[in-house]
This record gives structure tokens, sequence and C-alpha cells, in this order.
């Protein structure tokens, strides 16, 4: 391969099921077919304008072949002022028709953008939450940012250049055609050439193009993941294994760049070297034919005139049909979420009953590892409920599972009967909410982002529940107060500020039952205490799941479960536990000194 080494494997394909699908052949052509239906009027319209150019451009071909055959039957008038106004009426022709298609071609690509962007975007947002936990932030990183990218000028450009590239390649044809047919065979000298090369390239394009996407997904995966838990790799000295991962997935990739560079370094020369056959075949088999009193020289040089224009359709859908193939990769990997169901609920799974119970729960991140062994846990309407134990013995899993994030390996967590796997999601979300350590602020104002959990909040509600969780202070401060910007390019909120806003939402949202997993984590002890005395009287009768960490928390809770190594080792209220002198009473008294 001229020097270059086509990388043994893909070096960061998927290898799990924690990774956000590909879409397959078949949804790709699905998809396009139905972006081709939504556009199908500015498409007929982008086809007819081409048509209309391609067809005046040939008309400077016609007449010049018209006044060489004229010239060679020794004709005395050539009439030289009518081919000049014929020429001149189909150049304006052409001009104003090509700046029309031009026109209406970047419009058809931006309108098909952003239909895709607005489909990835509907599509993720009705994923169930644990497919885009399981995916982690690196791959739907990179599908929003680069595969949109590269799309983005596929859209605009690639779509639009390629049918007219068709409809170009074909209207020559078929003017060649007309105007000499012999001189029709002399386009198929080139056709072995074409196809073998051709065939050879996009043989091996496709997957190498998906394995370019996929190393820079591995790339985007380790840097997001070595930056977020920065203060972790550099507390356990693991700086240098990180930077040896990413050296690894950055070479991994480089060498997959490399590789689909060597490819187009052979499909180009053979694009060239077809130009150099048409136009060849054309004159030489032309010449032939013109002795052979076949042709007239009129034909020949029609015909040597037409084979030279097809040079810029052919050459515009190879480079565009090129360029597919990388946007390719990058709309399977986009239209890949809808291989994914985003609610495979059923709508006629009601609660009946606010009890929520987990029967002989086995639940596992990975094949043959569960984190959970056989968890039973029933929680009464109205309980408070902490979850503790050790980091890593499964907590915040059990209460994942509870929330209707996750669905058991085996066993059942149900609500009031119905099991939360065989409901939809937004049906659970209006039962049960799970609140953590993750919060984001959106860009919009204050009141923008608190309407995001109930639509019709009224502003008296709003500070409501701004008030509920201690916010309302700095909140009426603010200048313009609910109608503040916040977020990118606007105000910057504190870690705590955020945190707040997403437990208001808690509060507009109305849940009657609460999943609480390190909610109040950014705020001091002190603050963290008072706010969870304010909240506690907002959460008065609902069922309230909280992953404790603190361990006032638990002293707190009605009922208070002990996690070491993915089952529930006690159960039972703070003081009955701390009397059993288990490993609740270990973990009280080496919290409380």
């Amino acid at each position: 391969m001229i020097g270059v080494a086509r990388p043994s494997h893909d070096p960061a394909a998927p290898e799990s099921a924690t990774t956000l699908p590909v879409g397959t052949p078949a949804t790709v052509r699905s998809y396009v077919r139905e972006l081709l239906r939504r556009h199908r009027g500015p498409f007929a319209l982008l086809v007819s304008f081409n048509a209309v150019a391609v067809i005046a451009s040939v008309v400077g071909p016609y007449l010049l072949g018209g006044l060489v055959q004229d010239l060679a039957d020794g004709v005395g008038d050539l009439r030289l002022e009518r081919t000049v106004t014929v020429f001149a009426l189909a150049l304006v022709v052409q001009t104003v028709f090509t700046r029309l298609m031009r026109l209406r071609s970047a419009m058809l690509g931006e309108e098909m953008l952003a239909d895709l962007r607005e489909d990835f975007l509907v599509r993720s947002v009705r994923l169930p939450p644990g497919v885009l936990e399981r995916a982690g932030t690196g791959d739907l990183l990179s599908r929003i940012t680069t595969d949109i990218d590269r799309l983005a000028e596929a859209m605009r450009e690639a779509v639009p250049q390629l049918t007219i590239g068709v409809v170009w390649a074909g209207l020559l044809i078929a003017a060649l055609t007309a105007t000499a047919p012999p001189l029709a065979l002399s386009v198929l000298v080139a056709l072995p050439l074409l196809v073998v090369g051709c065939r050879w390239y996009f043989r091996r394009a496709p997957s190498a193009y998906r394995s370019e996407a996929a190393g820079y997904a591995a790339v985007a995966a380790v840097l997001a993941e070595t930056v977020d838990a920065g203060r972790t790799v550099e507390a356990h000295r693991l700086g240098a294994r990180r930077v040896a991962l990413s050296d690894t997935r950055v070479g991994q990739w480089t060498a997959w760049e490399r590789y689909t560079l060597f490819l187009r370094s052979v499909l180009f020369p053979v694009i060239n070297a077809t130009y150099v056959l048409i136009l060849g075949a054309v004159l030489m088999l032309g010449g032939w034919f013109v002795l052979e009193g076949w042709l007239t020289v009129g034909q020949l040089t029609t015909g040597a005139l037409l084979a030279q224009m097809m040079v810029d359709p052919i050459g515009l859908i190879l480079r565009w049909y090129d360029e597919l193939q990388v946007a390719q990769v990058s709309l399977a990997r986009l239209v890949g979420v809808r291989d994914i169901e985003p609610d495979a609920g059923d709508a006629g799974v009601v609660p009946d009953g606010r009890d929520v119970r987990a029967d002989e729960v086995r639940f596992g991140y990975r094949a043959g590892l569960d984190v959970l062994h056989r968890v039973s846990l029933d929680v009464a309407p109205g309980t408070r409920l902490a979850l503790v134990g050790p980091s890593g013995a499964g907590k915040s899993t059990l209460g994942r599972l509870l929330a209707g994030i996750y669905s058991p390996r085996t066993g059942e967590v149900t609500l009031g009967g119905a099991r939360l796997s065989r409901m939809r999601a937004e049906d659970v979300r209006t039962h049960v909410a799970l609140v953590n350590q993750e919060h984001h602020v959106f860009v919009g104002s204050l009141r923008d982002n608190l309407l995001l959990a109930r639509a019709g909040a009224e502003d008296a509600e709003l500070w409501a529940s701004l008030a509920a969780v201690d916010a309302d202070g700095w909140a009426r401060a603010l200048e313009e107060g609910l109608d503040t910007e916040v977020g990118s390019g606007g105000l910057a909120l504190t870690p705590a500020q955020a945190q707040q806003i997403a437990l208001a939402r808690l509060v507009l949202a109305d849940p009657h039952t609460l999943v609480l997993d390190e909610a109040t984590s950014l705020l001091d002890p002190r603050a963290a205490r008072h706010l969870e005395r304010s909240l506690a009287r907002v959460l008065q009768g609902r069922t309230v799941v909280a992953i404790a960490h603190r361990l006032h928390t638990a002293h707190d809770a009605d009922v208070i479960a002990v996690v070491e190594d993915g089952r529930i080792s006690e159960l039972g209220s703070h003081d009955a536990l701390v009397a059993a002198d288990g490993a609740y009473a270990a973990l009280w008294r080496s919290w409380h000194g």
C-alpha cells in the first residue's frame, strides 16, 4: 500500500453496549428518503433549474460545431450575427439559472441541515436517561459537535451538488448521443478504469471513515474524562497513565486519518486519468469516424466540446460522493439514536398507589458483573429512606433503579404495583424524580430555567419554589429579577446557586417520590444543613429516598438501609441500628467522632 499500513483493527470501535449505536444502512436510507420527501418541492425546483442551465450550456458547442461544419462545407454566409446573438442569449439564460440553482441549492442544504439538527435533538432528549448515562459524555459530545460539523458541508453542498452533477452528466451524455451516437461509445472506454478505481476505493472508504470517526470519539472521551476527573487523577498520580492512554488513542486516530488520506491519494489520480481517457477517446475515435465518413467535422467538434464539458460533472460527482462517505458515517452516528426505542413503555400501565418496591433485583453495568445482588426493599408512601454505606457499595445504582433510570437485569422495581420498566419515561417522571450533584443552567432567563419544570407556573409559584430552597434572597437582589439572563453569556452563577435552581425545579415539578443523590453536595455543611431543613418542609408527606453521604441525613430518616457489596446488610431506624452495634453503628461513630 505504498508504505501506508492499514490499521489491523478498528482502534476505537465500540466494543460494549455502553455506547450509543451507529445507524444501520437501512436506517440511514430510510432517514434520507424521509428528508427528501419533506423537501421534494425544493428538490424538484433545484433539478429543474439545473436542467435549464445545462441545456443552455450546450448551445455553445452546438453553435461552434455548426460553424466548423459550415466552414468545411465552404458556406460563404456564416451568419455570425445570428450565432453570436443566440450564444449571448444562451449565456444569459445559463448565468441566470446557474445563480438560481446555486441559491436554491444553498437554501435546500440549510433546510435539510436544520431538520437533521432538530431531529437529533428531539430524539436524543427522548432517550431513556440510563442510555445516555451509560454512553458517557465523549460519544455524545463527538456526535453533536464533530459529526454535525462534518455533515454541515455535506448538507449545504454535497447533496445539492451531487444532484447537480448527476443531472449535468446525464444531460451531457444525452446531448452527445443525440449529436453523434458513435461518439457516445467513446465514453465507455474510460468506464472500466473508473469502475475499478471507484470500486477499490468505495469498498474500503466507508469502514475507514467510520473507524476514523470512532477514533476521534475515543480521543474526545479520554480527554473529557481526564479533565472532568482532574483532581482525582492528580490525587492518585495517574497523570502519566492518562497521558499514555491519550497518546495511544491519538495515535490510533491519526493512523486511520493517514489511511483515509492514502485512499484519496489513489482515487484522485484515477479520476484525472479518466478525464484524459474520455477526451482522448473522443478525439481519436472521432477522427477515425470522420475519415470513414461516419461523422462530420461539425459533429466531431460538438462531441469533443461536450466530452470536455463532462470533466466538470464527473469531477463534481466523484468529489462530493467522496465527501458523502465521510458524511454517511456521521449521518449513521447521528441517526443511530433512531435505532433505540426512546420509550418502550406501555401507556396503559398506571400505578395503583405510591409505594415503591424492589424485589430480588440484580443489576450490572457490564455483562457478567453485577453491582446489586438480589436486593429487596419496600418503601411505604411518605417514608424517608436513607441509603448509606461505603463508596462503591451500590447506593447510587440502587437509587437510580428506584427512580426508573435503569431497569434491573432480573427481579423487578414497582411503583404502586406497576413495573417501572414497563411505564413510559415521561409517565415515570411525573411520579418519581432524581436529583443528583450534576446540574445545568440553560442559556436564558432565570424564569425560563424554572419553567422547564412546569411550563404554566405563575411568577408567584416561581418565587415560592426559590424561597423553598433558600434562593429567593440572591434572586430578588438581581437587578432584573426573574428576567435576569443566566448561563453562558449571562450572569455567572456559583455552583451552589445552580444547584439551588435545580432543587427549585424539583419543587415546581411536584413529584410524590424523590431520589436525592448528593443533592446538596456543592454547598458547605452549614448551608447544606440549612437547605435540607428548608426542603424538609417542602417534602413533607412525600416519599424520599436519599443517598446519604453525610450521616446527619440518615439520622433524620425514618428508615436507614445499609448497602454493602451490592446487598442490604442492615435495615432499621437510626436508634435501632446504633443499638445493634453493626455496620451502621461503626459508620456513625466514625463520622460523629
